[in-house]
């Protein structure tokens, strides 16, 4: 019997972005699942907007579609409500297979939910400022507008940056722009959960962490959990999975 196998679905066309999730993945020591990477073959090299979304769903499907049953999971590592997540799960071979699907907004708000306690919030820090009205709409539509789990949303604040500018731009300007913006968030209420709200933030937890001390100090700060949604989707993956869900 082959062992169980999860693909992790990078649908922008910058293969370096792609690598940087590599280490996360190897991180989490699923020694028993195999994972492997997608690339988009073509089309946005960075997703900036619900546009670049729908548009990199042309450019990946037709080549996902003959991949679909070598695994067992699948991982839309775009920090978005992706398309691709739904159609997915919509394809027959992973429908009639009980194969699960999930995006790492998806992944990283349900786990934000589960780890905070009852009188904290979780809240998103991300890229552009686009993000701030398509991803708070995201995770309420998620949740439920109104429900009470919509209420433990603190909200999204962004960087400034895209998804590439966080890999090429100077160093200390994204960790300037990323402390910057979870001293915003912070300030918003008591937020116990903060979600790296783009595949390109992964690996970045540590800017986060020292804001969050920055702002609340030593003991307070550390306590605040930082969610890279790459690392809590093939978690999730891995459990379901296991579990024959």
């Amino acid at each position: 019997m082959r062992a169980k196998s999860i693909l992790i679905i990078n649908p922008n066309s910058t293969s370096s972005m792609t690598d940087a999730l590599r280490p996360l993945v190897d991180a989490l020591h699923f020694k028993d699942t195999a994972h492997e990477f997608f690339t988009a073959p073509s089309g946005p090299k960075s997703i900036n907007n619900e546009e670049d979304g729908a548009e990199s769903v042309k450019h990946c499907l037709p080549t996902l579609k003959p991949m679909l049953d070598r695994h067992d999971g699948f991982l839309v590592a775009c920090y978005s409500h992706h398309p691709l997540v739904p159609i997915l799960k919509g394809e027959p071979m992973v429908r009639e297979g009980r194969k699960s699907v999930t995006g790492i907004l998806e992944a990283s708000v349900s786990t934000s939910l589960q780890i905070i306690h009852p009188e904290e919030l979780f809240g998103i820090v991300s890229t552009g400022k686009v993000w701030e009205k398509i991803l708070s709409e995201a995770v309420r539509e998620f949740l439920g507008t109104g429900s009470e789990a919509s209420k433990k949303f603190a909200g999204v604040e962004t960087t400034g940056l895209n998804a590439t500018d966080l890999h090429d731009a100077p160093a200390e300007e994204v960790r300037k722009r990323m402390k910057d913006a979870v001293k915003r968030l912070l300030r918003k209420g008591n937020v116990g959960a903060i979600c790296l709200g783009c595949a390109g933030m992964s690996g970045m937890d540590k800017a986060v962490r020292e804001a969050c001390i920055e702002v609340l100090g030593e003991v307070d700060g550390n306590r605040v959990r930082v969610v890279d949604g790459v690392m809590a989707g093939v978690a999730w993956l891995e459990g379901a999975i296991r579990s024959g869900f």
